[in-house]
C-alpha cells in the first residue's frame, strides 16, 4: 500500500487489494459541527428511550387506554423492522467492508474463503444451539416431556380450539384432588415462570444483536465528516423505529411482579448505547478512523454477528412463532391481514432508510 501509486499504476506489479484498498481506506475525516453532534447525543437518547419505553409503561398502565390495535400495530410493526434491519443494515454493510471485491475480503487470508458469510453462518447455528440449549433447559427444569408424535399430529390435526381447552379445563378442575399432587396455583406459577424464561432469553438474544449494530453506529456518527448532516436525521429515525420494535417484543414478555424492573432495565439499555457509543466516538473524534482497515474488519465483523443473530431471530422466534407455530394465531382474516400488513410496512419503511443508513 506504501509504494502503491495511483497517478502511475503499474498492471504487472499492482495487486488488487492495492487498488481497491487505495479508494476504501482514508484518513480521519471529522469536520467539525461540535455543537450538532453533542445535540444528537440526546437527541437520541430521548426518542430511542422514549419509543422503548412507550409499549412497556403503557401496558403497565390501564388507565391510559390504549387500544388493542396499537399493540397490535407497534408489535408486528417492530417485526418488520427488525427483519429488514437484519438484512439491509446489517448484513449489506458487513459485505461492503469484509466481503469479496473489497479492500479487506482480497486481502491475506480474507481473500481466500467467504469470511463474511462464513461468520453469519456461525452467528445463526450459535444462537440456534444457545436457543436449543435454553428450550432444553427450561423442559428439564420444569419436568416437560414432549410428545414424540407431535410433529405428526401438528400436521394431521387441526389445533385445539378455544372451546375444546375450556371444556378439558372444566373437566381438570372436576377431578378428585387426589389425582393432582400440587395445588392449580402452583401449576399456574410454573406455566407462567416456564412462559417467561423461554421468551426472556429469546428477547435477550434478539436485543444482543440490535446492541451490537447501534454501538457501531455510534461510533461512526461522533466521527463521520460531510455525512454527518444526512446521518443525524436519519438515526434519529432509525433508532426510534428500533427502539419501538424492542418495546414491544418486551411488553409481550409475561414478567413475573417482582422481575418486572428488568423490562425497564432492558429499555434503559437499548436507549442508552448509541448515545454513550456517540459520545465515545467525540472522544476519539481525532485519532479514531472508521475508515482504516482495522476498523473495517471490526465493523464488518460485528455487523456480520449481528445479522446473524437477527436473521435467525426474526425469522425464527419473531415471523415462524407469530405466523406459522402459534395454535392462539388469530382465525380473523381481516385482523391477520392487518398484522402482515404492519410487518410490510416496518421491514418497507427501515429499508427506504437504508438508503441514506
Amino acid at each position: 500500500m506504501a509504494t502503491f501509486n495511483a497517478s502511475e499504476v503499474n498492471l504487472h506489479t499492482a495487486s488488487q487489494a492495492d487498488v481497491l484498498c487505495y479508494y476504501a481506506i482514508s484518513d480521519n475525516d471529522y469536520n467539525g459541527h461540535l455543537g450538532a453532534r453533542i445535540s444528537s447525543i440526546f437527541v437520541i437518547l430521548f426518542v430511542s428511550t422514549a419509543f422503548t419505553f412507550f409499549p412497556v409503561v403503557s401496558k403497565s398502565l390501564p388507565s391510559w387506554k390504549i387500544p388493542h390495535s396499537v399493540y397490535i400495530f407497534a408489535r408486528y410493526f417492530g417485526t418488520g423492522v427488525i427483519l429488514a434491519t437484519a438484512f439491509i443494515h446489517l448484513l449489506d454493510p458487513a459485505y461492503k467492508r469484509i466481503g469479496p471485491k473489497t479492500c479487506v475480503g482480497v486481502s491475506g487470508y480474507w481473500g481466500e474463503y467467504s469470511w463474511c458469510a462464513a461468520i453469519v453462518l456461525a452467528a445463526v447455528v450459535g444462537i440456534f444451539l444457545l436457543d436449543l440449549a435454553a428450550e432444553v433447559y427450561v423442559e428439564r427444569k420444569y419436568g416437560i416431556e414432549r410428545d414424540e408424535t407431535a410433529t405428526t399430529a401438528f400436521i394431521t390435526q387441526a389445533p385445539r380450539t378455544d372451546a375444546a381447552h375450556t371444556t378439558e379445563l372444566e373437566q381438570a378442575s372436576k377431578e378428585p384432588a387426589q389425582h393432582s399432587t400440587t395445588p392449580s396455583s402452583d401449576s399456574n406459577s410454573q406455566t407462567a415462570s416456564r412462559a417467561f424464561s423461554q421468551q426472556i432469553a429469546a428477547f435477550l438474544i434478539l436485543e444482543f444483536g440490535i446492541i451490537f449494530h447501534s454501538v457501531i453506529i455510534g461510533l461512526n456518527l461522533g466521527v463521520t465528516g460531510s455525512e454527518f448532516a444526512t446521518l443525524y436525521p436519519v438515526l434519529v429515525f432509525h433508532q426510534s423505529f428500533e427502539g419501538l420494535g424492542i418495546g414491544a417484543r418486551l411488553s409481550a414478555i409475561p414478567f413475573p411482579k417482582h422481575k418486572r424492573s428488568l423490562s425497564y432495565i432492558l429499555c434503559l439499555l437499548y436507549g442508552l448505547t448509541t448515545p454513550i457509543s456517540i459520545a465515545i466516538g467525540l472522544g476519539l473524534r481525532t485519532s479514531y478512523n472508521p475508515k482504516s482497515k482495522e476498523s473495517l474488519i471490526i465493523q464488518g465483523v460485528f455487523n456480520a454477528v449481528s445479522a446473524g443473530v437477527l436473521i435467525y431471530s426474526a425469522l425464527v422466534e419473531l415471523l415462524a412463532r407469530d405466523f406459522l407455530f402459534d395454535p392462539q394465531r388469530t382465525k380473523k382474516r381481516a385482523q391477520l391481514v392487518y398484522m402482515v400488513f404492519c410487518v410490510l410496512l416496518g421491514a418497507g419503511i427501515m429499508c427506504l432508510i437504508g438508503k441514506w443508513a
